[in-house]
């Protein structure tokens, strides 16, 4: 992912939930839990009144806690994103390489502009579920035809 959104707010619900506003516009929630459990550098969060103290990081590249803990808003947003069931711009990112896609044809693919398609690489649009729903079924109709 290029540019992934900013956080804009961020809501911590012990034992391990984050609430976040993006730049995007979306509020979603993701669970770390399994973050906290597996990373030593992580363990702070454990005790619940220091993970209540989640905060907005620098400029909203990260969620940090008093402790000297950070979490990056690329990997938090491509949490949030899975967690909802929804597309990542990584996922996205990933399509288009295993297509050979370039920007322009990728949006000549789904029919969507350029402008676009790039918002959707990079994060700075959230992707709609039918527009992922286009991207697989491309995919899917160009496997047929090789076949």
């Amino acid at each position: 992912m290029n540019k992934p959104p900013r956080i804009e707010e961020v809501t911590a619900t012990p034992p391990a939930t984050l609430t976040i506003r993006w730049s995007t516009g979306e509020i979603l929630a993701a669970d770390i839990g399994d973050w906290i459990s597996r990373f030593a550098l992580l363990a702070p969060l454990r005790d619940g009144s220091v993970f209540s103290g989640a905060r907005v990081g620098w400029y909203g590249h990260s969620v940090e806690w008093g402790e000297g803990v950070e979490l990056g808003a690329d990997q938090l947003y491509s949490r949030c994103r899975a967690q909802a069931g929804e597309p990542s711009p990584a996922e996205f990112d990933a399509w288009m390489r295993a297509n050979n896609l370039s920007l322009a044809s990728a949006a000549e693919a789904i029919g969507m502009s350029r402008r676009m398609v790039a918002n959707y690489r990079t994060g700075s649009k959230p992707i709609p579920r039918h527009v992922w729903l286009a991207c697989i079924g491309w995919e899917t109709i160009k496997g047929r035809r090789a076949a």
